[in-house]
């Protein structure tokens, strides 16, 4: 997917790769080392979202990573890099990229608590306004989010939001697309993808990986 001059690239599951002039992994799971890291964006500790052996397989000198604090611990082998706390309502500028640190938790269920502090991130590109949900239901503070153009809301289910929840997010978020994730790997198939684009009241852009 091209937005203006940001490539967005689905890898599978919860993870992206968004590349203008840097490259930036959102989540790296299973994904090929072919591309090292200016910027990883991790969204909490659970083992398909903060994977070490994907992030030693594209982390190169300097890059900059950003992690919840309780996901700290597991990157203590991995040299080189500059780490960066982040909790919701955190800015942070990163080669010239504003990223947002904003809520991602569970309404309805206990695998993504509130108090943990988990997180979402906007990424401001190239003038473009990019939204990762990380895993999360529909919260209140997804109202709050302005000039999206980029929304990648999980549709999978049973961790997350399903696919009509999804779709209440999009209606709210209103962004200019939104793209489904966190579905046909662990959790959720492609029928999950299908019945959130139909549901939507935007435009939907369900990407092949």
């Amino acid at each position: 997917m091209l937005i203006g001059n940001v490539k967005i690239d689905w890898l599978g599951h919860a993870s992206f790769k968004i590349t203008d002039k840097k490259v930036i992994y959102i989540d790296p799971y299973n994904v090929p080392p072919e591309e090292k890291a200016d910027i990883i964006l991790i969204t909490h500790t659970h083992y398909d979202h903060c994977s070490i052996e994907d992030i030693k397989g594209i982390v190169r000198d300097g890059t900059i990573i950003l992690i919840p604090p309780d996901c700290q611990s597991k990157l203590s082998d991995i040299q080189g890099v500059d780490v960066h706390l982040v909790k919701p309502g955190k800015k942070i500028g990163a080669l010239g990229t504003i990223i947002e640190v904003v809520p991602a938790y569970n309404i309805n269920k206990n695998f993504h608590e509130k108090a943990n502090e988990w997180v979402g991130y906007i990424i401001n590109i190239d003038g473009k306004r990019i939204y990762h949900a990380g895993d999360t239901d529909f919260i209140p503070e997804m109202k709050e989010l302005k000039d999206i153009d980029v929304a990648m809301l999980p549709v999978g289910g049973k961790y997350t939001m399903d696919a009509s929840e999804a779709a209440k997010a999009a209606n709210a978020i209103k962004p200019k697309v939104a793209v489904p994730m966190h579905y046909g790997s662990i959790v959720g198939s492609e029928e999950d993808a299908k019945k959130f684009k139909k549901l939507c009241n935007v435009e939907v852009e369900i990407m092949e990986h």
